[in-house]
């Protein structure tokens, strides 16, 4: 099980401080995990511009030019944000057992190491 998926709240913990233009400190959703889970995609964190080729398509309409959007980030420059104090923490995993239409199931669950509070 991984220590963050998508749909998290993360913080990145590392990087330039934002006075010096850096994401540090910055909060976001997790939108993808790329690279076999190494990476990830965080929303309003490490914008990039890209210059792409201006072409046209069929219809005649102009494509290309400078777009920007979020690179990915290694998933060890991001912290779990804990739900009670809004702040980066470590994940912890718990094994435990449900009982769900009368057939017990085995299930590990993640929590906040902060808090203890299930994610």
């Amino acid at each position: 099980m991984a220590n963050i998926k998508k749909g998290d709240l993360v913080q990145v913990i590392t990087g330039a401080k934002p006075e010096r233009g850096g994401d540090r400190g910055k909060q976001g959703k997790v939108l993808e995990i790329v690279d076999g889970g190494n990476r990830v995609v965080v929303e309003g964190v490490n914008y990039i511009t890209k210059h792409n080729r201006v072409g046209q398509t069929q219809r005649g309409t102009k494509t290309g030019g400078i777009e920007t959007f979020e690179a990915p980030i290694h998933v060890s420059n991001v912290a779990l944000v804990d739900p009670e104090t809004k702040k980066p923490t470590r994940v912890g995993f718990r094994v435990e057992e449900q009982v769900k239409d009368g057939v017990k199931k085995t299930v590990r669950v993640r929590y906040a190491k902060k808090s203890g509070k299930d994610i």
